[in-house]
């Protein structure tokens, strides 16, 4: 069952333009004064800052909505990576199950035993359940963090084994290149969050897929899209 879609309550303009621009902020490359380009080229008049508000309003409950649906795999895929915020070195944690969905992301000064710890536990927390297998890279915060957490769960600690965690940063690389670097780390946590909620689920592995399964698959995805904004449950009009 799909939890109730976000309220509306207070906004003149209507669901499928709101939801139509926050689609547009986190799955392109694009700034909102963009955004605001693209909608007027289209005949609706709404400014960046009006974007802005709805993309920092709305874009982490659709990606909770999202993450909701499929449920997680059982098997997690943990990574982290060097992050410039304001100059200053972070590191960006990151969890993806095997098929690729993000489970989330976490910004922090350290990569120690425990922030690892820390991550762990709001994995758990975040989506309610304990994967089968976790698979790292061999740093040793891990393995200590694995240890106090989740001891029943096989760790698999091996370079080679997690080329699905790794190439999930590739859109994040892309997108603060585009933005010129993150100014904050709670700017940064909270974009990358929606963002990493959002961008994934309207990137199927179409390598993988017929022209016609790649079609079919992204519509379903629309349509689900629709169910989690509420669009999809308003009525048409001729």
């Amino acid at each position: 069952m799909g939890s109730a879609s976000p309220s509306y309550k207070g906004h003149r303009y209507p669901v499928e333009i709101i939801s139509h621009c926050v689609w547009l902020y986190f799955r392109f490359p694009l700034s909102f004064r963009e955004v605001e380009e693209l909608m007027l080229e289209r005949g609706m008049i709404v400014s960046h800052e009006t974007v802005r508000r709805w993309c920092a309003k709305f874009g982490q409950a659709y990606a909770n909505g999202l993450r909701r649906r499929p449920r997680p795999g059982d098997k997690w895929h943990l990574d982290e990576v060097f992050v410039k915020i304001n100059g200053e070195q972070k590191y960006l944690w990151r969890a993806v199950d095997q098929d690729g969905m993000v489970l989330d992301i976490l910004v922090q000064n350290r990569r120690d035993k425990t922030t690892a710890r820390r991550f762990f536990r709001r994995l758990v927390k975040t989506t309610r359940t304990v994967p089968r297998v976790v698979v790292t890279d061999r740093l040793r915060s891990y393995g200590a963090a694995h240890r106090e957490v989740m001891p029943s769960v096989e760790h698999r600690s091996h370079k080679g084994l997690n080329n699905r965690a790794e190439n999930s940063h590739q859109p994040t690389r892309q997108r603060e290149r585009a933005m010129k670097g993150f100014r904050s780390a709670g700017g940064a946590q909270r974009f990358l969050s929606a963002f990493s909620g959002i961008s994934p689920h309207f990137r199927p592995r179409r390598h993988l897929m017929t022209a016609a399964h790649y079609r079919a698959e992204t519509t379903t995805r629309f349509a689900i899209w629709g169910q989690i904004t509420g669009a999809a449950s308003r009525p048409t009009t001729a």
